[in-house]
């Protein structure tokens, strides 16, 4: 039968041309519609087994096999908040139908409701889930070609050391703590509010970041130095299993009103939690690391991403600097 009801509602139902057996909700109540549906789909099926072309897929499906195929990014949740908003406006689209009009549209909406780079994050998702629907399951052809945003450049925000020792007195004990260990490994916070004890060699000086909660997905080695292990040593049997509670639970949240009363009191503005990891980075090349070796200790997994500290270290050029000496030569 080609046609029957559920409730008020019409389905669809037929063999294509391959023997698969198709049922499926025409989603109305209306029999002409439905019936225009039945047709629609046995056409498309007709098309597909006789003509060799891809089924239409839909921006439903492919959000499901994305979030499938991609459950080990570190960011996974951040891309169901983004493809929650992107629902409404392409949930009810195919694939074939998302062309460089639509993409435009929804990226000046995001643009205009908060700012360019948020926007640019947005659509990169969209061309990345276009790709992987076109490059590795065969879904369709092309992707359209869209341009992103041109993003200010940010300056890096840190702190002198007496400003950071303002901010750390200023601290409630539990957000000290991690953020005294932060200034001093760099971490992100995520890395700290989760640390476990069985994590941390306080002999060596050594502790480690698995695989699974590194932003890069990469394993790395984290050297303690002396201010590290104190904070750590502090820490001790305040729980058997996390370095870093807080009424017995990990720190999920530390941009918190505290943090923020805290910056207020210290005069500290336009500070986030995470630029003590800056922090932590223009110290060291202010004091001679190498940017190589600031990129294994941070984690980061290209150099490009250290390279925003370039500018800071300017101490091994001073000598080069001194080759061309001319005020006594004419000012005498």
């Amino acid at each position: 039968m080609a046609l029957f009801k559920r409730g008020t509602t019409w389905w669809v139902s037929f063999t294509t041309p391959g023997g698969e057996r198709v049922r499926r909700s025409a989603g109305t109540s209306d029999k002409t519609l439905a019936l225009q549906y039945h047709d629609q789909l046995k056409h498309e099926a007709w098309r597909i087994h006789m003509l060799g072309e891809k089924p239409r897929r839909t921006w439903q499906e492919a959000v499901v096999r994305w979030l499938a195929d991609t459950k080990e990014k570190a960011d996974h949740s951040k891309d169901i908040g983004k493809l929650k908003w992107l629902d409404e406006h392409l949930g009810d689209k195919h694939l074939d139908q998302i062309d460089r009009d639509l993409i435009d549209r929804i990226g000046r909406l995001k643009r205009d409701e908060s700012s360019p780079s948020t926007a640019n994050r947005y659509l990169a998702l969209i061309r990345a889930i276009l790709r992987m629907a076109r490059d590795e399951w065969d879904w369709i052809d092309r992707v359209p070609r869209f341009r992103l945003y041109r993003e200010p450049q940010k300056r890096v925000r840190w702190l002198k050391p007496k400003e950071a020792e303002r901010l750390l007195a200023e601290l409630p004990p539990h957000l000290k703590a991690m953020a005294a260990f932060s200034l001093a490994t760099g971490l992100r916070q995520r890395n700290v509010s989760y640390l476990r004890w069985d994590q941390v060699d306080l002999e060596r000086g050594m502790a480690w970041i698995h695989a699974d909660q590194s932003k890069s997905r990469k394993a790395f080695a984290v050297p303690l130095n002396e201010d590290a292990c104190g904070v750590l040593i502090g820490q001790q049997g305040q729980h058997p299993e996390y370095c870093f509670t807080y009424q017995g639970e990990p720190v999920e949240r530390t941009s918190t009103k505290a943090w923020a009363r805290a910056l207020e009191r210290a005069g500290i503005t336009d500070f986030r939690w995470h630029d003590l990891r800056h922090t932590w980075a223009s110290w060291h090349v202010q004091n001679g690391t190498s940017l190589y070796e600031l990129m294994e200790l941070g984690g980061w997994s290209s150099f490009d991403m250290v390279l925003r500290y370039a500018h800071m270290a300017g101490e091994h050029l001073k000598a080069a600097a001194g080759h061309v000496v001319w005020r006594d030569k004419y000012f005498t």
